[in-house]
């Protein structure tokens, strides 16, 4: 299984869609447990994934190398704004399997939400990890917000990132305050036909573009074996605060709805398989493919049930633009053009949600 281990819940940004730091009743700043509790937990699971998170992880970086030190897990990733990569030690860095790193696209975007000069940090960052000889899995971690241009982030962040994931900006930010919404969605749609387009012709050429989302439902839609809710939150993946309780998902640890124990006295098959969505997603016909996309909409509609709906459509035109793919996909995996394994990634949970 895999856990997003938050080692702080103190951040060095203040993002315009999460506002920095949290401080949450009952969810300390730091952590307040003892490493030996949580090795004893995880060392229950041979399968576990720890994926650092936070906050900013790296502002504990003192933590995050004894448990890498001290706690068993088959890989390891870390989810961070990008800001303090450099100071990541070279020994800790090269162990990661993947890395998440946050950037909304080109320097004009991503600055808007983080702050001015966040972007040529990151970008400096990025290229001395590579400099320093990282080989893992190097992720493009967006939020996409009012500003962005799917197209244009995506295929930018592309030039110097192995794969590109987003997560869409609804559900967590004030609707009342993000003006025109149903146009901000519609733009979307039209720049996802876009990187579809883009993603069959680079097919043609035998090469798999590293669009997150696309790769795993491809996969889906041509093994045709379903799929649950992808980010496995609740399922096989969650969430461990600072204060060691588990979380089916790290979002609103506030909200005691996803709330399923103690390190100190759970084991991971107790909370396996504890939570999952509900209705309208289960009674969906493509659960299948989508798997639910998001147990916290799910379960708080916190735009209420219309824009839930109009959200989950971008879902749906995004798989059903997939599918018209398929047919093709197969006859260049047949033909030789591509690989037969062109559409294993990822290979890991390494905290991509899948779906936006």
């Amino acid at each position: 299984m895999q856990y997003h281990v938050l080692t702080t819940e103190r951040c060095n940004l203040q993002c315009t869609y999460c506002g920095g730091t949290r401080e949450l009743p009952g969810v300390p700043l730091d952590l307040s447990y003892d490493i030996t509790e949580l090795s004893r937990f995880i060392s229950r699971d041979l399968d576990a994934v720890v994926g650092f998170y936070g906050g900013k992880p790296l502002l504990a970086l003192e933590r995050i190398y004894d448990i890498m030190d001290h706690v068993p897990a088959v890989a390891f990733t870390l989810q961070t704004n990008g800001t303090l990569l450099r100071e990541l030690r070279t020994e800790y860095l090269l162990r990661f399997h993947s890395i998440l790193v946050s950037l909304d696209g080109p320097r004009e975007v991503t600055d808007a939400s983080r702050g001015e000069g966040t972007y040529d940090l990151v970008m400096s960052n990025v290229r001395d990890m590579k400099e320093r000889g990282f080989k893992g899995d190097l992720i493009a971690r967006m939020a996409f917000s009012d500003q962005g241009d799917i197209h244009r982030d995506v295929t930018h962040l592309l030039q110097t990132f192995d794969h590109v994931h987003w997560q869409l900006d609804v559900f967590w930010t004030d609707l009342e305050a993000r003006g025109d919404v149903k146009g901000w969605l519609d733009r979307y749609d039209r720049g996802m036909d876009r990187l579809v387009n883009d993603f069959a012709s680079a097919m043609e050429r035998g090469k798999v573009l590293g669009i997150t989302p696309f790769i795993p439902l491809m996969r889906t839609l041509l093994s045709g074996e379903p799929h649950q809710l992808w980010c496995g939150s609740g399922t096989d993946s969650f969430a461990i605060m600072t204060s060691g309780e588990i979380e089916a998902c790290p979002i609103a640890p506030e909200l005691r709805t996803f709330h399923l124990g103690h390190i100190s006295s759970c084991s991971p098959e107790d909370v396996k398989g504890a939570m999952s969505v509900g209705p309208p997603c289960t009674d969906c016909d493509i659960l299948w493919v989508c798997g639910g996309r998001c147990l916290f909409s799910n379960r708080t509609m916190g735009w209420g049930r219309e824009w839930f709906d109009r959200v989950c459509l971008t879902t749906r035109r995004m798989i059903e633009a997939l599918e018209q793919l398929a047919p093709r996909a197969r006859e260049l995996i047949r033909d030789g053009t591509l690989p037969i394994d062109a559409f294993a990634h990822p290979d890991i949970n390494n905290g991509c949600e899948i779906i936006p």
